[in-house]
């Protein structure tokens, strides 16, 4: 769970560099790992119990998936919300 503190810590603004803010690297990971499970959106949706413009709109980077989705999202897709931000590199890497 250390890593997961580790990586929310981390400042998630949107840098100089136009680097993608955290909505849209959170979207970006999750059709990732969507993909990696041949799964659709539909599929992903209905496993999370969510809605399907829902997870469209969360890959985008247009949606704020609270706590709680984001569990949903993790579960559905059989990883953990650490290893989900880690392996994905959803947090930024600050530059000593």
């Amino acid at each position: 769970m250390d890593d997961l503190f580790l990586a929310l810590s981390e400042d998630c603004a949107v840098s100089e560099n136009n680097e993608l803010d955290i909505k849209q690297r959170f979207g970006k990971a999750v059709r990732r790992r969507k993909r990696e499970l041949d799964l659709s959106q539909e599929q992903l949706a209905e496993r999370a119990g969510l809605h399907r413009p829902n997870i469209s709109n969360l890959e985008r980077g247009e949606l704020n998936p609270s706590l709680e989705t984001i569990e949903k999202l993790a579960n559905a897709m059989n990883i953990s919300i650490p290893k989900l931000f880690i392996n994905y590199k959803i947090h930024v890497e600050h530059e000593e």
